[in-house]
């Protein structure tokens, strides 16, 4: 797939909540595969976990449909995560049209409001069909949110929320990622829906790279 001619036609999400735990057992019978349901990178993708910690991240797009369904199984998998697993989401633009929406999640990031306000992105998007791709949408979106123009634009337009969504492009571009939702694990490897199956058993593969990563 070429990521610059990205369209919403990935694998279709099939499974919950209760059919990811049922497939674990399935997991320790069927090792993943490398080049089938995961790719091991060929030129390391830079790591920015502390020391001691196994990094993962999540690339997404808002646009998503399939990162929108990923979304509350994802959240629930990395809350329980270990505590030598350093977890972080990574917004992509496969269009330079989408860009300011790496800027909108790098803003609530700084603003300390993920935790209230990235699923609520998603829902406004393919729930409420409202888009949320230039500025002035992303300003209406954050008053109706309980979040000041003034204070929103002072984020979004900072030197760092655009250092940083200029560095998820580059992040993206060394894991090759060409569809989401897409996982990256420490560096070294990357898995997604579309090449483990469906978006809940990219995290069984995740998971057990994670376990291969631990024994080095």
């Amino acid at each position: 797939m070429n990521r610059r001619d990205f369209s919403a036609h990935l694998m279709g999400l099939g499974l919950g909540a209760t059919a990811l735990s049922a497939s674990l057992p399935a997991l320790a019978q069927d090792k993943p595969i490398e080049g089938k349901h995961y790719i091991r990178l060929g030129n390391a993708a830079p790591v920015s976990a502390p020391a001691g910690k196994l990094e993962v991240i999540e690339f997404f797009w808002y646009n998503c449909p399939h990162c929108a369904a990923f979304e509350p199984n994802l959240d629930a998998w990395q809350k329980k995560l270990p505590a030598d697993v350093a977890f972080r989401r990574v917004p992509v633009a496969f269009r330079e049209m989408y860009a300011p929406q790496q800027q909108l999640f790098y803003a609530i990031e700084a603003l300390g409001k993920v935790e209230a306000l990235h699923r609520k992105v998603f829902y406004s998007i393919h729930n409420e069909r409202q888009p949320l791709e230039k500025p002035e949408q992303m300003v209406a979106f954050m008053e109706k949110n309980g979040v000041p123009k003034a204070q929103f634009l002072e984020v979004f337009n900072s030197f760092a929320v655009q250092t940083k969504a200029k560095q998820a492009t580059r992040l993206a571009d060394a894991y090759k990622i060409d569809g989401v939702p897409a996982m990256g694990i420490h560096g070294k490897f990357f898995t997604s829906g579309t090449i483990a199956g469906t978006p809940e058993k990219a995290l069984l593969v995740t998971d057990h790279l994670l376990q291969t990563l631990r024994k080095g």
